[in-house]
């Protein structure tokens, strides 16, 4: 099936931060504290799919005040950090929301990602991910985790489903 057809059924996308939101770095200042680089263009990208109606949830495998500060921002509200066992979460997600795994595509960049990944209708990662996580991926995007990956993402998913063109001309005109 083509990958566009997959990406047309999709209801939930599910993000990594680490590698996908942020370019993976950790930054700490003099007194040991961990800062994270976000895009402004990926969280565009996720206002402008909360507005399409595509739900958006946060699973990460550390837990940073700067990731939780970002995600309350962006108006995520499953968001579940700390987690380097994510298929438990997944798992509730989709129960609480009564999707099936057709429905729901995820983006990540390495290991950790792949057990969700292999379960979801729609494996995604960032084109700097581990080359395992690649290979299951169904959609790869052409720009690198930290650096507008997620808008990408985010955009194919709209563009599939035909929504994409309307958030556009909101500001084209």
């Amino acid at each position: 099936m083509r990958v566009e057809k997959l990406a047309a059924k999709i209801k939930l996308l599910i993000l990594d931060v680490d590698g996908v939101l942020t370019d993976g770095g950790l930054y700490y200042d003099h007194q040991g504290n961990v800062t994270k680089r976000f895009n402004v263009q990926d969280g565009l990208g996720i206002k402008f799919a909360q507005q399409a109606g595509l739900q958006l949830a946060v699973i990460t495998g550390l837990n940073h005040g700067a990731v939780e500060s970002r995600i309350t921002e962006l108006g995520i509200t499953d968001y579940f950090p700390g987690q380097r066992e994510k298929l438990p979460f997944y798992e509730k997600l989709i129960k609480e929301k009564g999707l099936k795994p057709e429905e729901v595509a995820y983006i990540g960049d390495d290991w950790i990602d792949a057990p969700v990944m292999l379960k979801v209708g729609l494996p995604m990662a960032v084109c700097n991910a581990q080359p395992e996580v690649i290979g299951i991926s169904k959609w790869v995007s052409r720009k690198p985790g930290g650096h507008g990956a997620a808008r990408e993402a985010i955009s194919f998913l709209l563009d599939s489903q035909g929504l994409l063109e309307d958030i556009w001309l909101k500001w084209a005109e």
